[in-house]
């Protein structure tokens, strides 16, 4: 289960996309979100998509990998489809069925809104494929520094980001040992009918959520005896550096967004 995960996974190729600055990938990834949001056209939609296979190829990473990140979310994917198809009653009538009636408008309104999300999963999962959990924490850090003027701690907003991605795998092995645990006592999960699956996954849920409510305990404790103090000021080991490279990779995004503005709405 766990080597299945590809959420919070740094594949190492070593391309310069991996050698940028933490701040600028995430810089990047909120001006590509934005980029997605106003997509309206199949213009719009088709500068993003080579947008986006260009910079995953730059990765040196293969693109099954970028699938396989979009892969858990693909019922999400059919319900905006569906959605869009329900509620968009423009354009030509292509198919009814009963009081029903499928547009040309809602058609292509799903398709794009469905591809939005393909796109948006699959491409921002960069973020975590070229970059360390370690370093992504610091450079959220470095983003989210200003707003300690308004009285938000940035520094606890990344520890909590940094426990929520190191406690993923922790609680998959302890999920993993629990069904090992479940199937050496004959519930095997594999010959089980689709209901009873869904009652043994809902009762794996309280032993895992003590198990996480355990560990988390027991990091707590850990932390206080070695005096870890929040707001405490602390030293980098890895220095954060902001190069040429970094500013020509946003303005590349900020082109992006100009780009596919002009495209959907005018």
């Amino acid at each position: 289960m766990r080597n299945k995960l590809l959420f919070g996974r740094c594949i190492d190729t070593g391309s310069w996309v991996h050698g940028l600055d933490p701040r600028a990938k995430l810089t990047g990834m909120v001006l590509y979100l934005a980029a997605i949001v106003i997509t309206r056209s199949w213009a719009a939609l088709g500068v993003a998509l080579v947008f986006s296979l260009a910079y995953m190829a730059a990765t040196r990473i293969p693109i099954k990998y970028y699938a396989k990140a979009a892969k858990p979310l693909w019922v999400l994917m059919v319900f905006i489809f569906v959605i869009q198809c329900l509620t968009v009653k423009q354009g030509d009538a292509l198919w009814s069925v009963g009081s029903w009636t499928l547009y040309s408008a809602g058609l292509g309104s799903g398709l794009i809104a469905a591809s939005r999300m393909a796109l948006l999963v699959s491409f921002t999962a960069i973020l975590t494929f070229t970059t360390t959990p370690g370093l992504l924490n610091q450079g959220l850090a470095g983003v989210l520094a200003p707003l300690q003027k308004v009285g938000i701690s940035a520094q606890r907003l990344t520890l909590m980001m940094s426990i929520a991605l190191r406690f993923i795998p922790t609680i998959l092995d302890e999920t993993q040992k629990i069904l090992k645990a479940q199937a050496a006592r004959g519930a095997d999960l594999r010959e089980m009918p689709w209901k009873e699956k869904g009652r043994m996954l809902v009762s794996l849920l309280v032993p895992v959520t003590v198990s996480a409510f355990r560990r988390a305990e027991e990091l707590v404790l850990s932390m206080e005896s070695r005096g870890y103090m929040i707001g405490a000021p602390r030293s980098e080991y890895h220095l954060l550096r902001w190069r040429s490279k970094d500013t020509w990779f946003v303005l590349s995004y900020v082109v992006l967004v100009a780009v596919v503005l002009l495209l959907s709405w005018l």
